[in-house]
C-alpha cells in the first residue's frame, strides 16, 4: 500500500535533485531545469494530499494553478535565456557581468 509518506519522500527527493541543479550547474538551462524540478515536486504534494481529501478538491485545484504557473514561468525564462544569450553570446550566469540598453 503506498502511503502519504511514500509521496511526501519521492516529492522531497524530486526537489533535491532541482535543488542541487540550480545551485550547481553553471548552464542558464540548466538552472531553470533545477526549478522546474521543485515547482514539480511542490505540484506532487498538492495531488498527494488531495488524494487524502476527498471533500475538496483543493489539492487538485493548486496542483493545476501550478502547471499553468510553471508553464508560463518556463515561456519567460526561455524568452530572457535567448535574449541573453543574442546579447552576450553565452548562456552561463557568471560570464555576464554589466547590463546593456
Amino acid at each position: 500500500m503506498i502511503t502519504l509518506t511514500h509521496f511526501l519522500l519521492v516529492s522531497a527527493c524530486i526537489f533535491c535533485i532541482g535543488l542541487y541543479a540550480v545551485l550547481a550547474k553553471r548552464n542558464a538551462i540548466m538552472i531553470l531545469v533545477g526549478i522546474e524540478l521543485m515547482i514539480n515536486a511542490s505540484i506532487l504534494n498538492f495531488v498527494a494530499f488531495s488524494r487524502y481529501d476527498k471533500t475538496n478538491y483543493g489539492g487538485q485545484i493548486f496542483a493545476l494553478f501550478a502547471i499553468v504557473l510553471a508553464a508560463a514561468a518556463v515561456a519567460v525564462g526561455l524568452a530572457i535565456i535567448l535574449n541573453v544569450y543574442r546579447q552576450f553570446k553565452t548562456i552561463n550566469p557568471q560570464n555576464i557581468h554589466e547590463l546593456k540598453d
